[in-house]
């Protein structure tokens, strides 16, 4: 128990700053996830549940003493959003590709209909307003400025459409995650999770490289004869 209990608390210091090495190691299997989900692999749902675990034991620092004596509620909350959300993902990549019958991607990305964009963006406006008025009755711990809340808030609820749009292979899943980093990575910043900035900045390249392959391929299924025996979903 001495050696996991080690391992669990194990830093490493940059420049200064102590860092977790649950940090590091969690934000890498989010990353090995986030190249797994732009190639369409199932496996990218287990390994990226691997690393939610490992975040929210360093975001919900007021549990774990961590070294940055913060916490950072809805970045803690939504990971448990995401291993729920990755559950369902990871059930429907999986039955669709078993359908297929192949080891290759598993989905065949397409747009959100007008409908199911306008509800997404209906359910995220609302859910930051009603997620931020939840989170600042919490507190932070901290004697933390309004507007902290209000990008708690938009990151956690930009996560779970995010995730969700994912999940149902949505082109618009992309986009969502751009939105979700460009509040993202100024927070984290502020905060002290370095790691996890460091790589939402690399996030942003490797959203834009997806969206653009996800593109690319939709138009293709799109183009392609009626006949054809690709899987929407």
């Amino acid at each position: 128990m001495s050696v996991l209990h080690d391992l669990f608390d194990a830093q490493l210091s940059v420049f200064g700053q102590h860092i977790l090495w649950r940090e590091v190691v969690g934000n890498a299997f989010g990353f090995a996830s986030a190249i797994g989900g732009l190639r369409r692999r199932v496996w990218a749902w287990p390994v990226g549940i691997a690393g939610n675990l490992l975040l929210f034991t360093v975001f919900f620092g007021v549990a774990f003493d961590n070294p940055q004596a913060m916490t950072l509620f809805g970045q803690a909350g939504r990971q448990i959003f995401f291993i729920i959300t990755s559950v369902y993902g990871w059930w429907r990549w999986y039955g669709v590709s078993r359908g297929r019958g192949t080891s290759g991607p598993a989905i065949t990305p397409r747009w959100a209909t007008a409908r199911e964009r306008l509800a997404l963006v209906a359910f995220w406006v609302i859910a930051v307003a009603v997620v931020q008025q939840v989170f600042a009755g919490f507190g932070a711990g901290w004697p933390a400025p309004r507007w902290y809340f209000w990008c708690d808030a938009w990151i956690f609820v930009g996560s779970m459409v995010a995730t969700y749009a994912m999940a149902r292979g949505w082109n618009d899943f992309w986009l969502a995650w751009l939105a979700v980093d460009a509040v993202g990575v100024p927070l984290l910043i502020k905060s002290h999770f370095y790691p996890s900035a460091v790589l939402y900045v690399v996030y942003g390249g490797l959203v834009a490289y997806g969206f653009s392959v996800w593109l690319r391929t939709s138009r293709a299924a799109v183009a392609a004869p009626a006949s054809s025996t690709a899987v929407t979903v």
